[in-house]
């Protein structure tokens, strides 16, 4: 078969909903909430512009389930139905061509940046490492009830967007956030119900998917995004990580995306790779085998992928069902349209280096630059090819002034 057949064929989910082809644009932070975290038209658009380049699921950048504690700057958040006519609009926009549109739903616990939030919650009073302090306060540890609440708020959110016509949610567990933070030794130091053994830490995601499902109907699509490992010492490894797929397809989930890293460990902003991943292009294949092994779930596999022969030949091996892309939609996005219509297709997507070493190191320019251009698809215009590396730096700092550009630090591909 061709890349565009292979890529082409529908993926049939657990609960019965139909793929209608193996791209995923995976979440990546658009900004493009009010600065009060409301929903705005410029989402709309941006879908649309995504829906129009044939991605067969369309995941929204990370939606947040407590205004009180967001992860950036200008994210949704979603309590209520205050916004329900413009969350209609941006979920119509995004499955206008027959696709999916998910609705990313994340509590930031406490990667939640001291600008926004100077009491975080996490759960342990685990701080972040001493060079990231001044960034971050340092957490308290939740309570029960707190917990409690925030699986229903999950659950809320979730209902909410099926009420507004996404199709689905997928549900934030990796990148260091809350559900992260839970599943992790290095971050959970409980010795309660939600803690201690790996069967505790994974009682949180648990509740929460358990939750959702109660709140939503039979053909609600629920994913997660799921760390690989934490890649950092005393944190989620892979053993645990694959025990909690294996607990989540029992459970019926209907899609897992494996990711990896954390605001601390970032896994693929620094752009360092093995040579065995540097041929296949993915970050995560090998640990989708190992998931493949032992469970039949549906897998995602996002990081990587630049070229439409790689992500055929991942697809073919069998080691994922959807080929998860972010960066190359953020500059290209009718890039599956052209791979689904015969094309051979490299994306233009390279590093972004300044020759600065703290800016290159934390990859704080280059994910503010992405976002730029996510930024200019919400206003209808084209997005930009990629500058120079000190060209780009010189066009987010002029746009970002009096804002915080680390906060746009992502472990996203």
């Amino acid at each position: 078969m061709s890349a565009a057949q292979l890529l082409g064929q529908t993926l049939p989910l657990a609960n019965g909903a139909i793929l209608p082809n193996r791209f995923a644009k995976s979440a990546m932070s658009e900004a493009l909430g009010t600065v009060d975290n409301r929903v705005t038209k410029d989402l709309a658009t941006l879908y649309g512009t995504w829906a129009d380049g044939g991605s067969g699921l369309l995941i929204t950048g990370n939606v947040m389930i407590d205004r009180r504690h967001v992860g950036e700057p200008q994210n949704v958040v979603l309590e209520d139905d205050r916004d329900m006519d413009r969350l209609k609009q941006w979920a119509q926009a995004g499955s206008r061509n027959g696709n999916h549109i998910w609705m990313q739903l994340n509590h930031p616990g406490k990667q939640s940046p001291r600008m926004l939030n100077k009491d975080p919650v996490s759960p342990s009073a685990v701080p972040f490492r001493k060079e990231m302090r001044g960034m971050f306060a340092a957490p308290r540890a939740l309570t029960d009830p707190e917990i409690l609440d925030i699986i229903q708020r999950f659950a809320r959110s979730a209902a909410l967007a099926e009420q507004a016509g996404f199709q689905g949610v997928q549900i934030h567990g990796a990148h260091g956030y809350l559900v992260s933070q839970f599943l992790s030794p290095h971050h959970n130091k409980r010795n309660d119900r939600w803690g201690g053994t790996p069967e505790n830490r994974m009682r949180f995601v648990l509740e929460v998917y358990r939750a959702i499902r109660e709140a939503t109907s039979a053909q609600f699509c629920v994913g997660i995004k799921l760390n690989s490992a934490d890649f950092q010492r005393g944190g989620f490894t892979e053993e645990e990580s694959l025990a909690v797929i294996e607990r989540l397809a029992k459970a019926g989930i209907d899609l897992v995306e494996i990711s990896g890293g954390s605001y601390e460990s970032p896994a693929m902003a620094k752009g360092d790779a093995k040579a065995s991943t540097v041929a296949r292009e993915a970050y995560f294949l090998e640990f989708a085998e190992k998931v493949r092994a032992t469970v039949s779930v549906p897998l995602m596999v996002t990081g990587g992928f630049r070229t439409s022969e790689g992500m055929a030949q991942a697809v073919e091996s069998g080691a994922t069902d959807l080929v998860g892309v972010a960066r190359p939609l953020a500059v290209e996005p009718d890039m599956v349209a052209r791979i689904l219509s015969g094309q051979q297709v490299v994306s233009s997507v390279k590093p972004i280096k300044t020759g600065i070493k703290f800016v290159d190191d934390m990859a704080l320019m280059e994910v503010s630059w992405y976002t730029r251009q996510l930024g200019r698809m919400g206003k209808g215009k084209a997005p930009r090819k990629q500058d120079r590396g000190v060209l780009s730096l010189l066009e987010v700092l002029a746009v970002m002034t009096g804002r915080s550009v680390w906060t746009r630090l992502r472990a996203g591909a």
